[in-house]
């Protein structure tokens, strides 16, 4: 039997609640530094947007992600 390892979890173990009322998901919490940071990315690299990446981490950390 497959075991299936989460990626992404939170400290409490559930997710914490969007503004809809819904469970908020890892792939759609923080929509304001995501869009910044991959545009970066996709612009100049990884390697030079670690300032947005670190943004990034601390809004999905601030909402009870733990990544």
């Amino acid at each position: 039997m497959t075991e299936i390892t989460k990626t992404t979890s939170t400290h409490s173990g559930q997710l914490p609640i969007g503004k809809d009322g819904k469970p908020l998901k890892p792939c759609c919490a923080c929509p304001e530094t995501k869009k910044v940071r991959d545009q970066c990315i996709f612009d100049k690299g990884e390697e030079h947007c670690q300032d947005l990446i670190d943004q990034h981490l601390k809004c999905m950390r601030d909402l009870g992600f733990k990544i």
